[in-house]
Formats: structure tokens, C-alpha cells, sequence
């Protein structure tokens, strides 16, 4: 899929927290294909050298661990001073794990908000001086649990609500110069949130039904809209959360048309 023209985005440095599998590294790889510079970030220091050498020459790869601000603070450091100044930053290293709140630890809850908000927070406070301003933009990764509340997910509905308002606030505070929005994807196929939320599940049947688009998502249709929102065509584009979930959040969409059979 090629929705962006070549080169648009020659001369950025991208940095991708959680950039070592998945949506994220999907989304550095598409920042790559653009001309972007990208730093992938992740726990694993074989993984995250795996995931530079598979987007290309221009990516490096970095361990650190989104929960502990001095460790990401130094990856951050370490990208703009081998890449240049930070154009991008996308904060999108989550954890799950499906559990009635009963059942769920209080480790297991705060491992999550840990990774997931605080994790987003310290992505961001540590990259602020080292964004080129003005025109910088920041990403967080979301998820349709933050408006709508899922049985099983507690700690991720927590989280993820947290992610949405704290991409609000950043983007009133360091507006003009610096722009914050978010992405909240739906069913996306072939990653792990969706093995683990829908394991078994077939990408192609089931589960579509409730979605309008009637289909799940695949990771580069994210990567197009982290695109939009770092390039020039979203500069008057923040504090959104954009849904990226085919229609997933609007409701059943196998309900009959409450219109059917009235006669006009």
C-alpha cells in the first residue's frame, strides 16, 4: 500500500518506543520506506537489534525499558545524538493479559498502567528538549478500551484512559510548537494483543461481524495513519485520538437497519 509520496519524510529522525514487533515496528518500518531516520526501542537488546537490521541501514536499534525514565531518557539521548534531532516520537509499548479484576493482582494492575501510561509519560517528558520545534510530533498508541469499558480488561481500560487525556493535556501545554496526538487501533491482525484478546480466533470470520468495515485491520493501515499525523497534511492536526478500527467502536454493526420495512 503506498498512500504517501516517496521521500516524504527524507531528513526526519523518528523514535519508536516499542518499536520491536508489531504495530509499532510497522509503523517504523513505514517511517523508514518515507526517507525517516528511525530508532526502535525495546526491552531485548537482540530484538531490538533484529528490528533495526529488518527496516535498514538508517535504523538503530535500542534497549530500554519505557518504566524507568533514566534508561529511556538515555535512549532518547543516544538517538539524536547518533541521528539527529527527534522529528517523530511514538510512545507504543503496551502489556495485557485477559483477567476479572478479582482475579488480577495488584502487581498485575500496576504493571500494566506502568507500562502503558507511565510509560507514554516518560517517552514524552524525556524527548521534550530534544524535538525539533517548531513542527515536532508525538504519537501515543491508545486502544478503543479507554471510551469503552471491556469486561477483563480493567487495567487496560485504566491505562489506556490515562494515554487519552494525558495526550490532551501535553498537546494544550506544549502547543505551538510541538504537536500530541494519539491512535487507537482496532482488531488488527497478526499482532500479539489480538492473539491474546481473540486467540483462536480467524481473521476472517467471527469477530469481523462487529465491525462495519467487516474486516480486521492490518498493522500497515496504523503505520498510514501515524504517517498523516507526522506529516505536513496534519500540521493543524492535535490533541485527537484518532481511531484507526474500522468502524469496531460504533457499535454491533449486525443490528438490522431499524429502517427496514418502514415505508417512506
Amino acid at each position: 500500500m503506498s498512500t504517501f509520496r516517496d521521500g516524504l519524510l527524507a531528513g526526519k529522525t523518528a523514535f519508536v518506543a516499542g518499536g520491536t514487533s508489531g504495530i509499532n515496528l510497522g509503523i517504523a518500518i513505514r517511517f523508514a520506506q518515507l526517507g525517516a531516520r528511525v530508532a526502535v526501542v525495546g526491552r531485548d537488546p537482540a530484538k531490538s537489534q533484529a528490528a533495526a537490521a529488518s527496516i535498514g541501514s538508517h535504523a538503530l536499534g535500542l534497549a530500554a525499558d519505557v518504566r524507568d525514565c533514566a534508561a529511556i531518557r538515555s535512549a532518547l539521548e543516544q538517538a539524536a545524538g547518533e541521528l539527529g534531532p527527534l522529528d517523530i516520537v511514538v510512545s507504543g509499548a503496551a502489556g495485557n493479559f485477559v483477567a476479572p479484576a478479582l482475579r488480577m493482582s495488584a502487581n498485575g494492575f500496576r504493571t500494566v498502567i506502568d507500562i502503558d501510561l507511565n510509560g507514554t509519560f516518560n517517552v514524552f517528558r524525556g524527548c521534550h528538549d530534544l524535538l525539533v520545534r517548531p513542527g515536532a510530533s508525538l504519537i501515543a498508541i491508545s486502544a478503543g478500551q479507554a471510551v469503552n469499558p471491556i469486561t477483563m480488561q480493567a487495567h487496560v481500560c485504566a491505562a489506556k484512559a490515562g494515554i487519552n487525556q494525558l495526550v490532551r493535556v501535553l498537546a494544550m501545554e506544549w502547543g505551538p510548537d510541538i504537536r500530541v496526538n494519539g491512535i487507537s487501533p482496532g482488531p488488527i491482525g497478526g499482532t500479539e494483543g489480538m492473539s491474546r484478546l481473540a486467540p483462536g480466533a480467524p481473521p476472517d470470520g467471527g469477530i469481523q461481524e462487529w465491525i462495519a468495515l467487516k474486516r480486521w485491520g492490518r498493522i500497515e493501515e496504523v503505520a498510514e495513519s501515524a504517517v498523516f499525523l507526522s506529516s505536513p497534511a496534519a500540521s493543524y492536526v492535535t490533541g485527537i485520538i484518532l481511531d484507526c478500527d474500522g468502524g469496531s467502536q460504533l457499535g454491533d454493526a449486525t443490528r438490522r437497519d431499524p429502517t427496514q420495512g418502514v415505508k417512506s
